[in-house]
């Protein structure tokens, strides 16, 4: 039986892990469209990550609505007449509300959540880039986003811990894990092909990837 193509892929992960460049380059690999979450059109999250009690509900209520105008808009264009590469899963609102809002916002954000993802379409794939917490961390600073500087070690964690239980039960779609620890999907070429080689053999259900670091 020939292998479906690959038409909706989404690489998600940690903040700091890489998503959004490995996405980029995998949209050019396969003359996709490319679909990113924009942090920074979020102008709630500089408050969130000074005061996260007082701004969590309104920081993911706005991604929750900008997230969903972004696949609306894909669906119109008909998502299965070209690849789209996306470095956000619908679902990944839901973890960040379950870490960050209190009993009477989260029963909010769930009916709203309900209503407004109803018709999100499955992924082909998930590449899901895991990093410990130390590696994130120096990610982050290297990118210099100021506000992202006011996040501390702890909050990451849970984050992390997050992520981890999510997919551990995810089935939606086929799921490739990759260690992002120690490779360059970006920088280095062989670590950037291992992965690819990773994708296209892809059938179904979950994979993980632990490459060791090419050098370059």
């Amino acid at each position: 039986m020939s292998q479906q193509p690959l038409r909706y892929i989404v690489v998600e992960g940690p903040i700091g892990v890489g998503k959004t460049s490995l996405a980029k380059r995998l949209s050019e690999q396969f003359d996709a469209s490319l679909l990113l979450e924009d942090a920074d059109e979020n102008p709630f999250l500089q408050r969130f990550y000074q005061n996260p009690r007082e701004a969590a509900l309104p920081t993911q209520l706005h991604f929750l609505m900008q997230r969903t105008r972004q696949i609306q808009a894909l669906r119109q264009q008909d998502i299965f007449t070209r690849v789209c590469v996306a470095d956000f899963l619908m679902e990944k609102d839901y973890l960040f509300a379950g870490l960050t809002l209190d009993t009477s916002e989260f029963d909010l954000y769930q009916q709203v959540y309900s209503y407004m993802t109803i018709d999100a379409p499955k992924p082909d794939l998930v590449v899901y880039l895991q990093a410990p917490v130390h590696v994130l961390l120096q990610r982050i600073n290297h990118r210099g986003r100021s506000f992202e500087r006011l996040m501390d070690s702890a909050y990451l964690q849970r984050v992390n811990e997050a992520y981890a239980k999510f997919f551990y039960d995810y089935d939606t779609s086929p799921l490739l894990i990759v260690n992002a620890s120690e490779i360059d999907f970006i920088g280095n070429e062989r670590d950037y092909q291992d992965l690819l080689n990773q994708i296209a053999a892809i059938r179904g259900g979950r994979q993980y990837f632990n490459p060791l670091p090419f050098a370059v």
